[in-house]
């Protein structure tokens, strides 16, 4: 039950007025004669009368004056639903559609750098610059370009010289492996390979040369190498010694003859792949289409996160995570986009909190795992940098501690609007969200997404209010996959989303969806803890164990064995080093019984040197599972798609040296790993 003490945060008169959800509701009244009343009647509708919903949308953002369509939805059957057939629309196109002198298009930062602001017009002209080098360089509708870039100008600049011809992008960050780097790439069999020749990341300066070099001979399909000069002086043709690769440098194209045309593609034309984790085998190619895209960031980020075209919108994001291209996605409203290449922790904690406010960024969005460290280290962000201009903060990512969240409301930016999202790389948006028209509340997400027929489901397929069940979402939206790579016959894309429940999309999150329609995640439903019959979410677990200050970070995992029996082991880093002694069990055993149930207690608590992570800040629970249970660590992951990989080798030995049993003796285990 929801009380005063959980309240963060309440729309006020500009929000219930002029927020672009509230204006959007009295369009529909004054246009559609649809009168709702509340958020709950609007999400309502929209989630069930979706060619009513989804055209209102079309409009409402002008798209009708763009193109026409035949059907808002003609097969509704997922997967394989059918959007706005006959329509056509370039995501490039709309990206420039709002654009204007008065506010920048870009504003960049270097880490510890100065920030730049780069016009509309400047942006303009050097996405014309590229698609006319790209054009020359063969690529056209359907060929693929790659990104090896980090979160710089040029990574937006390529995307968008890339969509305007009708190619498909994709991108790596050089935060990856070149094993990982191929393991995605080699999928997308790419002609052109856009690299840098290197970056700044917590202080340090990488050389990105030999691993472009690696890509290469890894890439056989490359014919061109388009080198992004950052850091070095030296030719291109110093990068690869294959005689088959053409190289150009970005400095160094000429200036276009022609203006910027736009391919003229079908709503559901390829846009870019995204790639899961691929920590639960071979990386999945997702692909996602120009129409679907547009539309959906058009209300996610329009009627959902309540973003202006007077926003300056910083996410702190690698351009391998999903939420990259949401941050792109604020063009589509005329924002400013703040890209931030570097460490969020250099040159102390703060630093994202610093770029924010040398950009005077209005939205930030940030990784649940960032802000929880923020935390941790016990600073008063309000008081240290200036925020004023800051309106909303949006988390995403993983679960946050109630205190996290309190955290962000009394000592970060008081008065801030909390935007936790629950979406993924699979939709390239959010499922469940903010909406300006409802208050914020500790450990809960404010509401199902418009046009989303989100629910939670029990075993038998049956929807369950203010009860955990299974993530499902029961009717199309445009921005679901079209197909995956290598998939012709969508057997992945089916096992994926809809072997479960036929026909339901089942998103692998446990939720609870309460009669208010706040929703609160309790982690991956595939990693679930399941003792004696009793599910039970590890996000649970971790709110109440991250809270004792001797506790830096920690993993649990459920392990079904073959005699049947259930061990449960939840593995602890320490803070400073200090010693994980029966003292510390104990305490830590006892806040588990007092704030969850003695059900929650762990079978054994073990330290180990850290806790593996992708790389977008989520643990590794399915593979730390998976490898107790036998698989080997190259079936699970590779070296370069998480952080620390060399735990799992040390989980291997773990689990080699019969470790996983109840009551293993957690005192006489290693903490150093061997790798």
């Amino acid at each position: 039950m929801n009380t005063d003490t959980d309240l963060l945060w309440s729309p006020g008169r500009r929000e219930l007025e002029d927020s672009n959800v509230a204006v959007f509701m009295e369009w529909l009244e004054e246009v559609r004669g649809l009168c709702f009343t509340d958020y709950a009647e609007l999400w309502r509708w929209s989630s069930t009368d979706l060619p009513g919903f989804w055209s209102a949308v079309w409009e409402f953002y002008g798209l009708d004056a763009v193109t026409a369509y035949d059907e808002v939805l003609g097969d509704a059957s997922m997967p394989g639903a059918s959007w706005f057939t006959g329509a056509r629309l370039n995501f490039a196109e709309r990206c420039f559609a709002r654009a204007t002198d008065a506010r920048p298009a870009l504003v960049a930062v270097a880490e510890g750098g100065t920030p730049v602001e780069i016009p509309w017009e400047g942006l303009r002209r050097e996405v014309t610059d590229v698609a006319a080098a790209l054009r020359r360089m063969g690529v056209g509708p359907g060929d693929r370009v790659a990104g090896y870039l980090t979160n710089i100008p040029q990574a937006v600049v390529a995307l968008l010289a890339t969509a305007a011809l009708g190619a498909v992008w994709t991108a790596c960050s050089p935060d990856f492996g070149t094993p990982s780097v191929l393991a995605r790439l080699g999928q997308a069999r790419p002609t052109v390979l856009v690299a840098q020749d290197g970056y700044r990341y917590g202080g340090k300066e990488y050389d990105g040369r030999p691993a472009v070099a690696e890509l290469l001979d890894g890439l056989p399909t490359v014919r061109h190498l388009l080198a992004v000069d950052r850091l070095f002086p030296a030719p291109a043709d110093a990068w690869s010694t294959r005689p088959d690769v053409e190289q150009h440098v970005w400095s160094a194209l000429p200036a276009a003859d022609e203006a910027l045309v736009f391919a003229d593609v079908p709503f559901d034309h390829p846009l870019w792949i995204l790639w899961s984790s691929g920590t639960t085998g071979v990386p999945k190619g997702i692909v996602q289409g120009h129409g679907g895209i547009v539309v959906e960031l058009l209300k996610a980020l329009g009627l959902g996160a309540d973003l202006r075209p007077e926003d300056r919108y910083l996410f702190i994001t690698s351009t391998s995570w999903m939420v990259w291209n949401f941050l792109v996605g604020g063009l589509l409203h005329g924002s400013t986009i703040v890209l931030y290449d570097g460490s969020p922790t250099f040159p102390d904690v703060g630093g994202a909190w610093r770029v924010a406010e040398r950009t005077r960024a209005t939205v930030v969005g940030v990784g649940a795992a960032y802000l929880a460290a923020v935390e941790k280290a016990d600073t008063h962000s309000a008081v240290e940098f200036d925020l004023r201009p800051l309106r909303s903060v949006l988390q995403t990512g993983s679960a946050m501690a109630p205190s996290t969240w309190r955290w962000v409301h009394d000592r970060l930016a008081p008065g801030v609007w909390l935007q936790s999202v629950c979406g993924g790389t699979d939709v390239c948006s959010v499922l469940a969200g903010g909406s300006a028209l409802l208050p914020v509340r500790v450990g809960r997400i404010q509401c199902p997404a418009l046009g989303v027929a989100l629910a939670a489901w029990d075993d038998s397929g049956q929807p369950v209010t203010g009860t955990q069940g299974e993530l499902v979402v029961t009717a199309p939206i445009p921005s679901m996959p079209l197909h995956f790579v290598d998939d012709p016959d969508g057997e992945r894309y089916r096992a994926s989303y809809f072997e479960t429940y036929p026909g339901v999309w089942r998103h692998g999150d446990w939720v609870t969806v309460d009669p208010d329609l706040s929703v609160v995640v309790s982690g991956r439903s595939d990693s679930t803890l399941n003792r004696m019959g009793v599910r039970m979410g590890s996000a649970d677990i971790y709110a109440v164990v991250e809270q004792l200050p001797e506790v830096a970070d920690s993993l649990v995992v459920g392990v079904e064995q073959e005699d049947g029996v259930y061990f449960m082991p939840l593995f602890v880093v320490t803070t400073g080093g200090v010693a994980l002694d029966e003292g510390l069990r104990e305490r830590i055993t006892s806040a588990i019984k007092r704030r969850l149930s003695p059900r929650h207690v762990p079978d054994v608590i073990l330290p180990v040197p850290a806790v593996p992570r992708t790389l977008t800040g989520k643990k590794l629970e399915v593979p730390v599972k998976r490898i107790l249970q036998g698989a080997r660590v190259a079936d699970v992951s590779s070296d370069g798609a998480v952080t620390h990989f060399e735990m799992l080798p040390w989980f291997a030995d773990f689990a080699s040296r019969g470790a996983v049993a109840p009551g293993a003796p957690g005192d006489s285990l290693p903490v150093t790993p061997r790798v």
